[in-house]
Formats: C-alpha cells, sequence, structure tokens
C-alpha cells in the first residue's frame, strides 16, 4: 500500500520551515508536529526575530501543538526538525512525553544525543538521518556565508 504521507514528506515540510529561517538570517532550522498524519504546528528558529534565546523551531512547535491540541502531552505526536535538538529543547520533548522524534542532520556540537537518548522520554521513539544531506547543506550554506 502507498503511503502518500511518509517521513520524507514531513521532513520536506519542516525543511521548508528552515529554509524560511534561513531567508530571515536565522539559523536554518525548521519542525513540524504531526498527529495522526497531520500537521498541527509548524515552525522555525526566531531567536533573533524575538531576542530570544529558547526561541528554537522546536520550542515554538512544541508550544503551537500544545496551544492547538489543549493539552501539554504530546505522546500521540511525531517532531520532525531538520537537525538534532540541543539538550533544553530535548528536555522540553521530555516533559510532553513526545510519541516519536524524527530528525536530519547530527549536531555533534550541540545535539542531545551526545549524553545518549536518556533526556527524552523513555516512551519517545528515534529515528534520523531523514534528508540528512539536505539538512545539512543548508546548514553548511548558511554559515558559509555568514563567515564570507
Amino acid at each position: 500500500m502507498l503511503k502518500v504521507y511518509d517521513d520524507n514528506y514531513f521532513m520536506k515540510q519542516a525543511y521548508l520551515e528552515a529554509k524560511k529561517a534561513y531567508e530571515m538570517n536565522e539559523v536554518p532550522v525548521g519542525a513540524v508536529v504531526v498527529c495522526n498524519e497531520r500537521i498541527i504546528a509548524r515552525a522555525h528558529n526566531n531567536t533573533e526575530l524575538l531576542s530570544d534565546v529558547t526561541a528554537h523551531a522546536e520550542m515554538v512547535a512544541i508550544t503551537a501543538a500544545c496551544n492547538g491540541l489543549g493539552n501539554k502531552y504530546l505522546n500521540e505526536c511525531t517532531l520532525y526538525v531538520t537537525l538534532e535538538p540541543c539538550v533544553m529543547c530535548a528536555g522540553a520533548l521530555a516533559w510532553t512525553q513526545l510519541g516519536r522524534l524524527v530528525y536530519g542532520a547530527d549536531d555533534d556540537k550541540g545535539g542531545f544525543m551526545r549524553f545518549g537518548k536518556r533526556l527524552l522520554h523513555p516512551k519517545t521513539k528515534v529515528e534520523f538521518g531523514v534528508m540528512k544531506d539536505d539538512c545539512e547543506e543548508l546548514m553548511r550554506n548558511f554559515f558559509k556565508e555568514r563567515r564570507k
């Protein structure tokens, strides 16, 4: 059976959010929250726009999704994000009891996986590498342009 809405489809949606961040001179990270194969929240980094170091794509998406559901738990949801979440975002995802996390590019310097999956809720399933090359290239180009 052909599945129209798969991990690649939803990661492409997160990637479009990352491109919006790129165009706004924000670090290009995008996220979408999916529940029952429906996007319930979209976000990208807004740290520069809001002068708020906590305005990561994941944090903005969490807030929007919880508000939309009227619930502080996302245990039946999947977060798609173009970059491995940082420790702050992983902690927030743990508190939401996120059902599943799918990320594209690894973040060897700031990603939560340096500390192991223990930062997430024990029931959260983690998958990574979806559209990894595209996500990495967008990030590389962003920083390359700024270092000229």
